[in-house]
């Protein structure tokens, strides 16, 4: 035998770099294994509701409230004011309607993240002028959220898609996306 394959057959195998090749790809996959169950573990996934059902009938109500605000010729446009301290931004809301629509002195507006349930808000807006309203958030914004602005008495309601980060104001109700009505439920 040569040299050389005697220094080969010499060496043990962990001195070898094609076994710690092939280990690589188990190894990686347990440890992704072992984050990926940590995360699911640590986090809850917030999207799936227990109330599903009454949900889904109280979706007419929704739309008839919504249809009210139509009527009414309701528009609002939201505002994000920094406020002195970072901690507590200010929220300024325009609201305008018809000349026989008289504007409330509270407002509730809902806040919800898309896929985080805790970090949702509900706020509520004191009138400080005729159509204008303010109130404090108890924390920050950015990213999508969704908005969803209705009088104290629930008769009608604007919604709306805002990213906090790209655009400026918000603008309820949001120009319609397409042409085809939204599907209803209507129930039994």
């Amino acid at each position: 035998m040569n040299t050389a394959c005697r220094a080969a057959l010499a060496r043990p195998w962990y001195r070898e770099r094609w076994p710690w090749i092939l280990m690589a790809g188990p190894f990686i996959v347990i440890v992704a294994g072992f984050i990926t169950a940590w995360l699911a573990i640590r986090s809850s996934d917030g999207l799936v509701d227990d109330d599903y059902y009454k949900q889904g009938l109280a979706v007419s109500q929704r739309v008839e409230r919504d249809q009210h605000a139509h009527d009414l010729g309701i528009r609002a446009e939201i505002v994000l004011q920094s406020a002195q301290s970072a901690s507590e931004p200010e929220l300024r809301v325009f609201l305008r309607g018809l000349p026989a629509y008289t504007p409330p002195d509270e407002l509730a507006l809902r806040i919800v993240h898309p896929t985080r349930s805790g970090l949702d808000q509900r706020v509520v807006l004191r009138a400080i002028g005729s159509g204008l309203y303010a109130a404090r958030l108890s924390a920050p914004l950015t990213g999508r959220w969704r908005f969803a602005l209705e009088d104290s008495t629930n008769d009608w309601r604007l919604v709306g898609e805002w990213n906090v980060s790209e655009e400026s104001s918000l603008s309820l109700p949001a120009p319609p996306r397409s042409a085809t009505p939204p599907i209803t439920y209507k129930g039994k």
